[in-house]
């Protein structure tokens, strides 16, 4: 059976944690953030930790 190839765009955009849980930033952080209050501003700017299903479905999708 052959390996499976690592996927080179998940790799880009998630890294794994010490404790094995997939982060990444939030959605929408390109431009046009002028209307938006400063709560979602700040909370957009810090990283998103993602729920157990999806980190393993990321950790297999980075060849690990």
């Amino acid at each position: 059976m052959p390996k499976m190839k690592t996927k080179s765009s998940v790799k880009k955009r998630f890294r794994i944690s010490k404790h094995g849980k997939a982060v990444c930033s939030h959605p929408a952080r390109g431009h046009g953030h002028a209307p938006y209050p400063g709560k979602t501003s700040r909370t957009i700017r810090k990283r998103m930790v993602l729920d157990s299903t999806w980190s393993t479905l990321i950790r297999k999708m980075m060849g690990g």
